[in-house]
């Protein structure tokens, strides 16, 4: 048996390459191999030469070595915008303290290396078998993967570049992306990744390795050097800081960081939900995650039930007395308040059909008030008999906010969408919840038929003490039961994670499987962090695909 163990990206990183020495010898290595990219994001690439020569690492060059070689003014690694200003910041500091002798010997070797191991035909590339500087990612279509499996012919085929380690089997052909030395693979670990490949008797198996090494040496030796804050970093928390715009949206998503703060929407003056945008932190970061943004709030929908006791015209999610109930019940509804505190939510909204249909509503509210700031949406017609009772163990929760829709400031603006007595009854129950101290907004839904009504209603209200913020319009949505008004999907919303009995969904607005299968993400059994993950993707590829920034659509007014 022969085995070989192969790394990339040093990236001008002694202590992890000292520590691959290290451990590929204690674990019988016969050959160690490195795959290119010596310098870039560290403070001391003069020290991987000797480490390489002296223990008889053999190499290829990656496009660093190329660059650096040449005395090019970039580094080549095919990177872009906000990408491209952090690669360099790192290019021009590896080019600065890179010796002449150093930059001679990088220009001796090849870019590529065959050769057939006990019957196996080994194909060590640094970006893949189409250039040296193509970003080989585990999510590329199979078509991608049968391209550049198809340029190289080999049995077995090992890169590096992308920075991600992934080991896959195409058929015959096995393909190993070693990962780097240089960096974390954006995974939140301090650790980096090699890989081993076992040759014996015509047959080839990878194994990638987890290797610890004196990441707090380096990240000083980065910050004593006055390399950016954002490099050190991403070595001292295992997530990527920079170089994030070149990364698919899959791999994207799973790491902590999405979106780079020069390329979020400023939002001025605009309103995007019942407060202001959340502010960009100040952090030295030049990036952000996806959640937690305005392009994604820390805010979650839960459907208590779909039934209801009024039948809207333009319910969004159709309910009406007879929609399938899907009531989530109390335990789930625990369930779901733990892991959103634990997931970073800041906000509850609980919405249905009609929540205080539910028996157990008020013991919901109650345990998610200790946790979070909650929303509960209801269209206040029931708070009588014993729900009144159950209302007024409510009473001073200041955390709780009775949110209730109003169509206009008379009977029959609003009544004409929710059916007769419908306006009269939900302002008995407005009135009950402010004289039970209870927080109180109010959203219209603004029709051509009651676009008149927004005036006299704000005036209503301001008189009974709902004003301001607490008083916002909303344009009808086309979904659920409404054939007119917003035309919204995921092309053009900002994902707000939603729960329901059938699952995840996009949207609150599109959370009725029957009639917006388009907004579902996922089915029950997948967990709220996947959920999230799986929004963040979506996103991410939405806008890669033509640029675009999606609207922010109120529903939560």
């Amino acid at each position: 048996m022969t085995t070989l163990a192969l790394c990339g990206g040093t990236y001008s990183n002694p202590y992890a390459l000292r520590a691959f020495i290290r451990d590929a010898r204690a674990r019988g290595a016969d050959r160690l191999w490195c795959l290119g990219d010596f310098g870039a994001y560290g403070a001391e690439p003069e020290a991987i030469w000797p480490l390489l020569v002296d223990n008889g690492i053999e190499c290829i060059a990656g496009n660093y070595e190329l660059a650096i070689g040449r005395g090019d003014p970039d580094c080549g690694c095919g990177y872009a915008d906000d990408d491209n200003a952090f690669a360099a910041v790192a290019y021009d500091y590896t080019l600065a303290h890179t010796s002449a002798q150093f930059a001679a010997w990088m220009r001796t070797l090849p870019t590529e290396h065959r050769e057939t191991v006990d019957g196996v035909v080994l194909h060590l590339v640094h970006g893949s078998p189409l250039a040296v500087n193509d970003f080989w990612w585990e999510s590329l279509p199979d078509h991608a993967h049968r391209m550049r499996i198809d340029a190289s012919g080999a049995d077995v085929i090992c890169c590096t570049h992308s920075g991600l380690p992934w080991v896959r089997r195409f058929g015959k052909t096995l393909v190993v992306n070693v990962g780097v030395l240089g960096r974390p693979a954006n995974d939140g670990g301090h650790h980096v990744w090699y890989a081993l490949l076992d040759i014996v008797d015509g047959h080839a198996s990878a194994e990638l390795v987890s290797l610890d090494y004196d990441w707090p040496a380096h990240a000083a030796s980065m910050r004593n050097a006055g390399l950016p804050e954002a490099f050190t970093q991403a070595v001292e928390t295992g997530w990527w800081t920079t170089c994030l715009e070149i990364v698919p949206p899959l791999e994207r998503s799973r790491g902590r960081f999405q979106l780079y703060k020069s390329a979020m929407p400023s939002f001025a003056g605009e309103q995007v939900s019942w407060g202001a945008a959340p502010e960009i932190p100040d952090d030295g970061v030049p990036v952000l995650p996806l959640f937690g943004s305005a392009l994604f709030p820390p805010r979650l929908w839960i459907y208590t039930n779909f039934h209801c006791n009024l039948a809207c015209s333009y319910c969004s999610v159709a309910s009406s007395p007879q929609a399938r109930r899907r009531q989530l019940g109390l335990g789930r509804f625990r369930e779901l308040v733990d892991e959103a505190v634990a997931e970073g939510f800041t906000e509850l909204y609980v919405t249905g059909g009609e929540p205080f249909l539910e028996r157990d509503l008020v013991e919901m509210l109650l345990y998610a008030t200790e946790h979070l700031d909650v929303v509960c949406l209801s269209n206040a017609m029931l708070y009588q008999g014993w729900r009144r009772t159950q209302l007024e163990r409510l009473a001073g929760r200041h955390r709780l906010v009775l949110q209730t829709s109003l169509d206009g400031a008379q009977a029959r603006s609003h009544d004409s969408n929710r059916g007769p007595g419908a306006w009269i009854k939900a302002m008995d129950g407005l009135d009950l919840a402010l004289s039970l101290d209870l927080p109180v907004r109010v959203g219209m839904t603004e029709t051509p038929q009651n676009s008149a009504e927004i005036e006299p209603l704000r005036a209503l209200l301001t008189a009974k003490g709902i004003c301001g913020a607490d008083f916002a319009v909303r344009p009808l949505v086309k979904r659920g039961h409404s054939a007119d008004g917003v035309a919204i999907d995921t092309d053009n919303t900002v994902p707000e994670l939603t729960v329901t009995t059938d699952g995840w969904h996009w949207h609150p607005a599109g959370a009725d499987l029957d009639t917006s299968p388009d907004m579902l993400l996922a089915g029950p059994e997948v967990s709220m962090t996947e959920a999230k993950r799986r929004a963040v993707e979506l996103f991410l590829r939405l806008r890669q695909r033509d640029g675009s920034l999606p609207l922010i659509y109120n529903c939560a007014v």
